[in-house]
């Protein structure tokens, strides 16, 4: 079983990074400090450990700082002693991948490489170094059939290609440098503190405000749904219990299609929101649009590796999940509106700009 005095969390603002911070902190015996690493872009919000901050003073630490500044990469390693990396900073919007590739490849192979030049240049001192991944990297599955460990690689999106190159590189470090590595593949993630671009928050959001639910295609693409705490728990039991140089994928034993989602989504939302003005059920407000390019049909992993290996479970289904995360959206007003109107912007020029 490892222990970690001084872990650095990159990306540990955003929605999985946040999560992870908060269960290290709240839900397991680790006693030392966590150096969160985070640029603060668009989708990091410091607002979602605030109280964590209070709660455990000098044991958290955020640092507004950019993995692609290998300079800045190589002094919080050396200035916080670092023994172990939970690498989740990365651009993870496919949309956002299209439209803008360069921005994907200089955060996440670019800023990748640089945490591992920096992790190497540590020696025995660093205990650790985690990757976290998508199922992405392994391309669309038919009908049937599920990603494993030893699925071939296949990204189709400029996001998943950037997150494929960034795999590679953790084990080509491992395997060249001997640096002690873990990786995770895990699948789609849902649960508090979700920017609203992404699929569930946006439909949640959407459906209070009576707005349109834009949903691709058919909305016949399926995706597993894993709930937030539960990929966080499994993190946490790879990092302290997994053999080096392994890899482990993470799913939510939840298929489903988007236009499922959606549906359900609106479901909950009916019951637990006041109805429309109109009096017209939310799912009247689905609007189908046009398909985006290399949109993968399905994926699905099977995770009886970590399962079998660790007695890691999910302990969240899709029902009480989902209704779980709309609830929160629905308690967590203040928070929602200051990701989604930019306010947190000057809440962060205000607090951590000189950090």
């Amino acid at each position: 079983m490892r222990r970690f005095k001084n872990i650095l969390v990159t990306g540990g603002a955003g929605f999985i990074g946040s999560n992870f911070i908060r269960h290290a902190f709240e839900r397991t015996d680790f006693d030392g400090r966590i150096v969160n690493f985070d640029a603060l872009t668009y989708a990091g919000n410091p607002r979602s450990l605030s109280d964590i901050e209070a709660k455990f003073g000098p044991r958290y630490r955020l640092l507004h700082a950019d993995i692609r500044d290998a300079s800045a990469v190589r002094e919080a390693m050396e200035r916080f002693e670092i023994d172990a990396v939970v690498h989740f900073a990365a651009e993870s919007h496919v949309d956002r991948s299209i439209v803008a590739p360069d921005d994907f490849v200089q955060t996440n192979i670019v800023g990748t490489f640089n945490l591992l030049q920096a992790a190497r240049e540590r020696g025995g001192a660093l205990a650790l170094f985690h990757h976290v991944s998508t199922d992405e990297v392994f391309g669309s599955l038919g009908p049937t059939g599920f990603f494993t460990e030893t699925t071939p690689y296949a990204p189709h999106s400029p996001y998943s290609a950037s997150k494929a190159s960034s795999d590679h590189l953790v084990r080509a470090f491992h395997d060249t440098y001997g640096l002690p590595t873990t990786i995770t593949n895990c699948s789609n993630n849902y649960g508090p503190y979700q920017f609203p671009e992404k699929l569930i928050p946006l439909m949640i959001l959407n459906a209070l405000e009576g707005r349109p639910l834009p949903v691709y295609g058919a909305g016949l693409n399926v995706r597993d749904w894993l709930h937030v705490e539960d990929h966080c728990e499994a993190i946490w039991t790879v990092i302290t219990r997994a053999e080096s140089g392994s890899t482990w994928c993470v799913g939510g034993r939840n298929e489903r299609t988007n236009a499922d989602v959606v549906r359900t989504i609106c479901e909950i939302v009916d019951r637990m929101a006041p109805p429309l003005q109109s009096g017209a059920p939310r799912a009247s407000l689905v609007t189908h649009v046009a398909d985006r390019p290399g949109h993968d049909l399905r994926y699905a992993i099977d995770c009886s590796k970590i399962e079998n290996a660790f007695g890691w479970t999910q302990s969240y289904t899709a029902e009480n999940g989902f209704d779980q995360t709309v609830r929160w959206y629905l308690d967590n007003h203040a928070w929602v509106d200051s990701v989604r109107t930019g306010a947190y912007r000057d809440w962060i020029e205000k607090n951590y700009a000189a950090r």
